[in-house]
């Protein structure tokens, strides 16, 4: 009875996710109050599931989580996107490749590539009520081609600007696109991001019982609301650079530093913001792994530096400046009590010091807690505008069991549906307290005192008169 509760719970999660992908359609700004509850009944049944999965016996739970996954990300693949059209650039760079066209070499309102342009991707132009030209309302933008000053719609937002996505991206872009027909709308990036979540899930649940840990974790990332939205439904590619990630701990962990620096690199090359993974995984031996994921991420860029040269940097500096992180208004939390200019400076001393603190502290067979510190400490200083950007942390939620993290997820999503200028910091800020609360508790008492022994000795540690002579043992820790 306790593992059909559970299976139940998961398909009534399937079931409403899908009702939502279906029936509430494309997310826009001013009608925003049904996304708002169907997300909140989501993450109410997914916290009902978490609580049901504990009382699963043992020897059931891999096939309930891994049930539950397939349910969950099935649903989420049977609509278009709904909150997000990343995905139509990414069908666009996909089709101009097995044209044999570089991503970065035009915009796609260019003259160049107009014989390319499949009809769902760029849809016919409609005759407005004054006469003038205009698009469909909805997911379609008003653009111009480069060429001819003409009226262009396209489903593809900032058509006038290159791609911005690094060279992993855009390999998985061509790989998947090349097996379908021009004609195949969003579905094979979607079914791309279930098979890559469904093997994530797979890998976290053979990780832990390896570690002989709670194989219930897994479903934190398995049957999160979060992951089957940005994952599948708008098939963010932030999935494949988590995976990859994750692939890379799993490897640096168990000693294999050059096949885990190489899946580094290509993570790296899948979105840049994994290089935040990198300071857990350099305790030892660390110029193994630096020198493999310098090598992957250079080698995935060659062909791509070949055909354009420079335009591989695509539209990156421009979204740094469009995204407010230039002078400093995008650090929600930061700018608090560092406004102005002085945002980003603070911003890069704050992620510094946690670097150096993982770095420092995280055990090199174990390193997914302080990958877990890393990432989301970036995120609460980053504050991004977008939910997806925490399909990074979440498997490391669910390799340390720090449920509490999620909430970071949460409070981008929140964001996302509550579009006042006072959300992301208010929900950011709610988010690092309970995070905070909830790891003093787990600590126990006397948790000051360990955390102050453990700060003197590692600041000990770091000064000169204490570092250990070059090539002399480690202390036994």
């Amino acid at each position: 009875m306790r593992t059909f509760l559970a299976v139940l719970v998961a398909a009534v999660l399937a079931a409403t996710i899908g009702w939502g992908v279906v029936e509430l359609g494309f997310y826009l700004p001013g009608v925003s109050w049904p996304f708002r509850i169907w997300t909140t009944v989501c993450w109410a049944v997914f916290a009902l599931g978490l609580v049901l999965l504990r009382r699963v016996p043992a020897k059931h739970v891999a096939a309930v989580v891994l049930v539950g996954a397939a349910l969950i990300g099935g649903a989420a693949i049977v609509g278009p996107p709904n909150t997000s059209t990343d995905s139509a650039r990414y069908a666009w760079d996909g089709i101009v490749q097995g044209h044999g066209v570089s991503p970065y070499a035009h915009t796609p309102n260019s003259k160049a590539t107009e014989s390319l342009r499949p009809e769902w991707l760029f849809p016919s132009t409609v005759t407005e009520s004054d006469g003038s030209v205009g698009c469909t309302p909805g997911r379609t933008v008003k653009t111009r081609d480069y060429g001819t000053k003409t009226v262009i719609c396209t489903q593809i937002n900032r058509p006038s600007v290159n791609t911005i996505y690094p060279a992993t991206a855009e390999l998985y872009f061509a790989a998947v696109r090349f097996v379908v027909p021009t004609d195949a709308q969003y579905w094979p990036l979607q079914a791309g991001g279930l098979v890559i979540s469904l093997g994530i899930t797979v890998g976290l649940v053979l990780v832990l019982r390896r570690r002989r840990l709670d194989v219930r974790w897994a479903a934190l990332w398995a049957w999160c609301p979060l992951v089957a939205s940005e994952a599948v439904t708008n098939s963010h590619v932030d999935v494949l650079a988590a995976g990859l990630a994750f692939l890379a701990t799993a490897l640096v962990a168990t000693n294999r530093r050059w096949t885990g620096g190489l899946a580094l690199g290509a993570a790296i090359a899948t979105k840049l913001i994994p290089v935040i993974a990198a300071p857990a995984l350099l305790r030892r031996q660390p110029l193994k792994v630096i020198a493999a994921s310098l090598a992957a991420f250079l080698l995935l860029y060659v062909p791509y530096i070949i055909g354009t040269g420079p335009k591989v940097l695509g539209f990156l500096p421009g979204y740094l400046s469009e995204e407010g992180y230039d002078d400093g208004n995008r650090f929600a939390l930061v700018h608090w009590f560092a406004p102005g200019e002085l945002a980003a400076p603070a911003a890069v001393l704050i992620l510094l010091i946690v670097a150096v603190i993982v770095w420092r502290v995280t055990d090199p067979a174990n390193p997914w807690l302080g990958q877990l510190v890393m990432i989301g400490a970036t995120l609460l200083v980053l504050s991004p505008r977008y939910p997806w950007y925490a399909l990074l942390l979440i498997p490391f939620v669910a390799m340390t069991g720090r449920w509490e993290w999620l909430t970071i997820a949460m409070a981008l999503s929140a964001r996302q549906f509550f579009l006042y200028g006072g959300t992301r910091p208010l929900t950011l800020l709610v988010a690092l307290v309970i995070i905070v609360a909830v790891s003093i508790h787990r600590s126990g008492p006397g948790w000051q005192g360990r955390m102050r022994d453990t700060a003197s000795r590692e600041w000990h540690a770091l000064l000169p008169s204490r570092r250990r002579p070059l090539g002399a043992p480690e202390p036994a820790e």
